[in-house]
């Protein structure tokens, strides 16, 4: 059973992979860059709570693989990774000023996908044996009577095309017609 990661009030396991890439994809991020960048993102990471699993810094992208708490978002976590190691290797390497015009080290966007221990159809097979009664639809009530044709309490009965026949007691509209204009 994986470790959950524990809150006030929440249990949570988010494995999110990120990839960002240089401008141009120039490949200048070796040597003493490579490292600086390495610990720039550590630095940010532990700022946010958020634990770096895995993590690759090649000559013109970086790899992290994180587990982050919910209440931080994905795309502020990458504008404080991207934007705060921007800003520092710029001070710092006086050649990334002149290769990178206009202060922009990484390229616009970002790709972003999360994982986890389980896969979508485990989820949505767990989802479906929730409750033995079969039900409408992929969002289920637990308890809701079993449809039989159309279910009472179903938010789509009703909703048929067909006409509904009407009885001897139901009453008709009140309203008389529009005389023709």
């Amino acid at each position: 059973m994986p470790s959950y990661r524990r809150g006030a009030h929440t249990v949570f396991e988010i494995h999110l992979h990120l990839v960002w890439t240089t401008k141009y994809r120039k490949p200048v991020m070796v040597g003493e860059v490579g490292l600086r960048v390495r610990s720039l993102v550590v630095q940010v990471c532990e700022s946010e709570e958020v634990r770096i699993l895995k993590g690759h810094v090649s000559k013109d992208h970086v790899h992290v693989f994180v587990s982050i708490p919910p209440q931080v978002t994905i795309s502020r976590l990458v504008q404080r990774l991207k934007g705060r190691s921007s800003h520092t290797l710029m001070m710092e390497f006086s050649h990334l000023r002149k290769a990178f015009w206009g202060r922009h080290i990484w390229a616009r966007g970002y790709f972003c996908c999360s994982s986890g221990n389980v896969t979508d159809e485990v989820i949505k097979a767990y989802i479906a044996n929730q409750d033995h009664e079969q039900q409408e639809g992929d969002f289920r009530v637990e308890g809701e009577p079993a449809p039989e044709g159309r279910a009472k309490h179903s938010p789509s009965a009703g909703l048929s095309r067909e006409p509904r026949p009407a009885s001897a007691g139901t009453a008709t509209s009140s309203r008389k017609p529009k005389p023709p204009a």
